[in-house]
């Protein structure tokens, strides 16, 4: 995915009582910005006085001038728009890391199968892909990292759709590119609604994702013990 052409620095100040927004400082300027992440980035990092990368926001009636787009760590960065996570992956799906698919030519983003609204959909194979991003700092990253309802129900859906026939995916992306390896809680209530979708022969893989050469792509595969 191409990194968009105008990329502004700032300092991060706070996070607001609006999960997708907070302040910034841009040019010694407090400016509110979004926050493109379902979850409270405070709960993954600590991003008070750091500088951050923000984009500007691409829908011409947004409330916000800037979206966040990473945090500068060691020589690379950590990406904080947990949605580019799909993005990366759709354009990437004709790369040998999903070979295992085999015919891959029509990927649909946000489709719904049989009710079931899944991240996307490989027609060729009856395929749903879900995505989850992942933020951390350590070299061995957690999942799950909050407990999420959504998730689980989303899990039990999907054990219902390949009862029926289809073919599903389950993909964890970690935004930090030095994540080498993840963690799974087996206690966790969703690696217990994983179980049963995986013994229906749903795959489950993990990626890391970053910059290289200007644009977001993914950089590994990732073993997930």
């Amino acid at each position: 995915m191409q990194l968009p052409a105008k990329i502004v620095k700032g300092v991060f100040v706070e996070e607001l009582k609006n999960r997708f927004l907070c302040s910034v400082l841009i040019d010694g300027m407090l400016v509110e910005c979004y926050v493109p992440s379902s979850c409270r980035l405070e709960n993954f990092l600590e991003l008070r006085g750091k500088e951050v990368l923000l984009v500007p926001t691409q829908a011409p009636k947004a409330r916000t001038q800037y979206a966040l787009l990473a945090i500068p760590y060691k020589k690379k960065h950590i990406l904080l728009n947990t949605g580019l996570s799909n993005r990366v992956i759709e354009e990437s799906m004709g790369r040998r890391f999903f070979s295992f698919i085999g015919k891959r030519k029509e990927v649909i983003r946000e489709h719904y199968v049989d009710g079931y609204k899944c991240d996307l959909y490989v027609k060729d194979r009856n395929m749903l892909v879900e995505i989850k991003s992942v933020i951390s700092l350590n070299r061995v990253a957690k999942f799950p990292t909050v407990f999420s309802d959504r998730s689980i129900t989303q899990l039990e859906q999907i054990y219902k759709l390949l009862c029926n026939g289809h073919q599903a995916t389950f993909i964890i992306a970690s935004l930090n590119p030095y994540v080498k390896e993840i963690h799974m809680d087996k206690r966790s209530k969703l690696y217990q609604a994983m179980q049963p979708c995986m013994e229906k022969g749903m795959r489950l893989l993990a990626f890391s994702i970053g910059f290289s050469h200007e644009e977001i792509v993914i950089k590994n595969s990732i073993p997930i013990i």
